[in-house]
């Protein structure tokens, strides 16, 4: 394998990691800023107020996007890394 295929297999790696990830730092970043907001609204200020409901969102988006995941993910094997085991 020479350095530009490699690199070009890490940078496509990279890519899928990050439209992977994306459904859920979005909903981390949405439900984060409306906490805040409430926070500064009302001036409670409890660190479980913002860690609890962040969580909850993340894991409900995680849920719903596993299979959105898992495609992507097997997209990647099976179009990429597996023929470049197979050396085709």
């Amino acid at each position: 394998m020479d350095e530009a295929l490699f690199f070009d297999t890490l940078r496509h790696g990279l890519w899928v990691s990050v439209i992977m990830s994306t459904p859920i730092l979005l909903a981390a970043l949405l439900a984060g800023v409306t906490i805040g907001l409430f926070q500064a609204l009302t001036s409670i200020q409890e660190m479980t107020l913002t860690f609890v409901p962040k969580l909850g969102a993340i894991i409900v988006v995680f849920w719903a996007s596993m299979s959105f995941m898992t495609e992507r993910l097997v997209a990647f094997f099976h179009n990429w890394i597996i023929p470049l085991i197979a050396g085709a």
